[in-house]
């Protein structure tokens, strides 16, 4: 519908303009409206349009005579000041030095009467101009006015920008919201100094944001305000994060049982937080069930329609909507405005004929001296033109809430800074096609809104002015907030404001010492669906339910959360872990066998232990050293024997304590090499109990001359030397480290040695065992050797012990985690030890100190003799 009229008004005023065109010599006017108006000549004309009247009277048609033009009714003061407000600020831009020096502005204001129709008029007036003839270069020149305020509705601005957005006459508006007129496609030229509904819905979110209400309900009205305000406010929400517990639609008849099923579910909800975009004629019956219902504990938030137009219905509403929340424009300060209105004089001229309406709206008077027009019942009196404005009381001289005011304020600064920079351009350096600049003689529209769409500035107030790439002004609203009064009445009291700019967004300024809750205690209500998860946990979705409905589950081990509300929780990095909360990671526990460990103070007090029995029997065996006991099977291997058990006790000390480069690379090597000089010492006394066997037979005589002392240490040392070796170039190709290990267990860092080659280790164990095994063969095969000869049978009970325990210690140790895995090395290399220490010298050590009568070569000797 809107398109076919915008076009057969665009194919009315071409016509108009053709026809013009097509006469030669001059252009005619094809017809005049009759449009309330204020005018006032100038270099540079405004137009502005204003909804003065509320009322359109259409006369009757006879079909008869051509039908006589509508005209408006009843006056609104408050419309009128802001017309006015427009003459007050071109008449302090003429004022201003400053501004637009050796210029002078003029304004043409009509009044559209809250009509369409007669918006439309009003605009092409402002365009056409009203002269009666024109020379064929004005007819085709510019429009007189060379920008527009207005027009207050949007459904007028989108009509009247279609058309005049084809000439590119730049428009202004102070009160149309739609967020339609923000498409640059099909408004190029429309221009606003108020919010549009797109702002006013995420402003109403960020309210929301700011007192936590995730879980809230919707009310909108069946218009295109509320049915489109509700679809943002939708898609907003989401943005944010809340939910929409219920959404409602307010109905066009006020069916009584839609309205109670309406108040029936904001009831039944647990929201408690109702947001409603709605004109008063739709919600006002809902408010009444609200009453009749008694239904509180609600905090309503108010969209920018309603939020101060129910003031009246206070008595009644104020119990159920007191500490509502709303938004409202823009409230601003104009100095010198009131005095401007107060000083307003009528005038006669047929131009300025709604200041004459004006006046006698006012003071109840006509300027008809013959006329006998009353007032109800009543004569009206003649108006003399000196009446005293200042002893009147009306919206017009109120100027405490300037609001739709102030948004015309600045409308009209707008242009006139455009101007301003316009005429300050330098020829050659203009934005035009080759850098030139606007032809002050004949100004284009379409150049004005070039600059217009550049304009900054900041009024007297101290809001600041621009527009963005779609004509919207930075947005900026006044948080209401509806409070008692000490009357028993609700004020609407401004508790904070909520603008938004482009370098730091959104932001909202509230006075949270000024709010009003209508909850016991005076605190902010809760809405929400589930109470926020403390740090620590994560969301989860409960199923079928909105994403504002959830549980609250702890992290896992080694996860955190350190906010609220987390869906996922985060992982701690490698060396560090959750802590008991789960809120913060801290450093993981480092473990390694230390000294002030339990277990370690075991093993190192067994180490210590063997040491000094090692370090008693040599003691024993040096006191000793000429009996025949310790002489047999010579007595220099049998020390060596104890030096290496000691070596071997003490090279646990290295697998204790926070590993180190220089431990990690002794321990392997001193416990291979002690146990290699250990085992190989008992190989050679193997050997020699062997060697001694068999020189005690006739034919074997000259075995023991064949491996004499000096036989026995070299063979000591070549055996010994290849572990050297083997040491040694593990170490220089494939040195063991300090590694931290995070996989055996993950809440802690085992602070382990790495062994570098696995070759390495397993040659150094492979070489041990070994040796290990060909002792145990010759000490096997030797069992049966008469008893005087019977230190073999000791030295294979001790390398069965030896091999028992490696053997054990290989699936042990690839099974222990961490520390555990150390200790069990540690427990097989003292096992392994002490079964040597024991199995060998034990015996010796019994015949020395309890039966030292048996410690001679005739006793040694003896039991072979008596059974020969």
């Amino acid at each position: 519908m809107w398109f076919t009229l915008n076009i057969c008004l665009y194919l009315s005023f071409s016509f108009i303009l053709a026809a013009s065109i097509l006469r030669s010599d001059m252009c005619q006017l094809q017809g005049h409206f009759r449009l309330n108006g204020m005018y006032k000549n100038g270099d540079f004309i405004f137009g502005g349009l204003f909804d003065v009247n509320f009322l359109t009277v259409f006369p009757e048609l006879s079909f008869r005579t051509e039908p006589e033009p509508p005209y408006c009714e009843q006056f609104d003061m408050e419309s009128f000041q802001q017309a006015q407000t427009m003459a007050f600020a071109i008449d302090e831009i003429n004022k201003n030095p400053n501004m637009l020096p050796n210029i002078t502005l003029g304004y043409h204001v009509y009044d559209n009467c809250m009509m369409l129709g007669m918006a439309f008029r009003a605009a092409i007036s402002l365009t056409s101009g009203t002269e009666e003839f024109f020379s064929n270069q004005n007819c085709t020149g510019p429009p007189p006015v060379i920008g527009i305020v207005g027009d207050s509705s949007s459904t007028a601005s989108i009509a009247i920008s279609s058309i005049l957005g084809l000439f590119r006459v730049p428009i202004v508006s102070h009160y149309a919201t739609c967020s339609c007129l923000s498409d640059r496609k099909k408004y190029p030229s429309f221009f606003r100094t108020i919010p549009s509904d797109a702002f006013q819905v995420r402003a109403m979110v960020q309210i929301l944001k700011y007192f936590g209400w995730t879980w809230v309900g919707l009310i909108y009205s069946d218009d295109d305000y509320g049915i489109y305000a509700a679809q943002s406010f939708h898609q907003e929400m989401q943005l944010f994060g809340g939910c929409v517990a219920f959404s409602e639609i307010l109905p066009h008849d006020n069916n009584h049982r839609d309205i109670q099923r309406i108040t029936g579910v904001i009831q039944a909800s647990t929201a408690r937080v109702v947001v409603a975009f709605s004109t008063p004629s739709f919600l006002i019956p809902l408010l009444d069930e609200v009453v009749l219902q008694n239904m509180t504990g609600r905090q309503w938030i108010a969209s920018e329609a309603w939020a101060t137009s129910l003031v009246n219905h206070a008595p009644r509403l104020f119990p159920f909507l007191r500490g509502t929340l709303g938004i409202a424009i823009r409230r601003g300060e104009i100095q010198g405005l009131l005095e401007f209105l107060l000083h307003l004089h009528s005038s006669n001229d047929p131009k300025n004929n709604m200041l004459r309406i004006f006046w006698e709206k006012m003071f109840r008077c006509s300027f008809e001296t013959g006329s006998k027009e009353t007032d109800g019942e009543q004569v009206k009196k003649v108006c003399t033109g000196q009446e005293n404005l200042s002893t009147t009381d009306t919206p017009y001289t109120d100027v405490s809430e300037l609001r739709a005011s102030y948004n015309v304020y600045k409308a009209v600064y707008a242009l006139a800074h455009a101007l301003h920079d316009l005429m300050q351009c330098e020829e050659g350096r203009g934005p035009f096609s080759g850098n030139s600049c606007a032809d002050i003689t004949n100004l284009k529209p379409w150049q004005l809104v070039h600059y217009l769409q550049k304009v900054n500035f900041t009024t007297g107030f101290g809001d600041h002015v621009s527009f963005d790439e779609n004509g919207n002004a930075l947005p900026i609203y006044d948080v209401m907030n509806w409070q008692p009064s000490s009357d028993g009445s609700i004020r609407v009291q401004a508790v904070g404001v909520v603008n938004e700019e482009a370098a730091t967004g959104m932001v909202l300024t509230l006075d949270d010492d000024a709010l009003y809750w209508n909850f016991e205690p005076k605190q902010i209500p809760r809405s929400v669906c589930s109470e926020s998860c403390p740090p620590g946990t994560r969301r989860a979705s409960r199923k079928g339910l909105p994403v504002c409905c959830f549980d609250c589950l702890p992290c896992r081990d080694g996860l955190i959360s350190n906010t609220t509300d987390v869906n996922e929780c985060t992982v701690c990095p490698d060396e560090f872990w959750s802590n008991p909360d789960r809120d913060q990671c801290v450093p993981k526990e480092v473990e390694f066998l230390s000294y002030e460990d339990p277990l370690g103070i075991s093993l190192t007090t067994a180490s210590l232990l063997g040491t000094c029995f090692c370090a008693l029997v040599m003691v024993i065996f040096s006191h000793h050293r000429n009996t025949p006991i310790v002489r047999a099977n010579n007595s220099e291997l049998s020390f060596l024997l104890l030096l290496s058990l000691k070596l071997c006790f003490l090279c646990v000390l290295l697998f204790i304590g926070q590993p180190q480069r220089w431990t990690c690379q002794l321990r392997h090597a001193v416990f291979g090499i002690s146990f290699v000089l250990c085992i190989s010492s008992i190989l050679v006394k193997t050997m020699v109990v062997i060697a001694v066997f068999k020189s005690s037979r006739p034919e074997g005589k000259s075995a023991l001359k064949w491996f004499g002392a000096t036989q026995q240490r070299c063979t000591v040392l070549v055996l010994t030397a290849i572990q050297v070796v083997i040491c040694a170039v593990w170490l220089s190709t494939a040195s063991p480290t300090p590694h931290k290990n995070n996989q055996y267990i993950r809440s802690k860092i085992v602070y382990e040695c790495d062994i570098g080659s696995v070759a390495g280790f397993s040659m150094l164990l492979g070489y041990i065992g070994l040796l290990a095994a060909v002792s145990f063969m010759l000490a096997f095969l030797a069992r049966n050797l008469p008893d005087n000869f019977n230190e073999a049978k000791f030295i294979t009970f001790s390398m069965l012990i030896f091999c028992a325990v490696w053997i054990a210690f290989v699936p042990a140790y690839l099974s222990s985690p961490g520390k555990y895995a150390v200790a069990v090395e540690i427990f097989a290399i003292l096992a392994s030890s002490f079964g040597l220490l024991v199995a060998i010298f034990a015996p010796k050590c019994y015949i020395i100190l309890l039966h030292p009568e048996r410690n001679t070569k005739k006793a040694i000797m003896g039991r072979d003799t008596q059974k020969k």
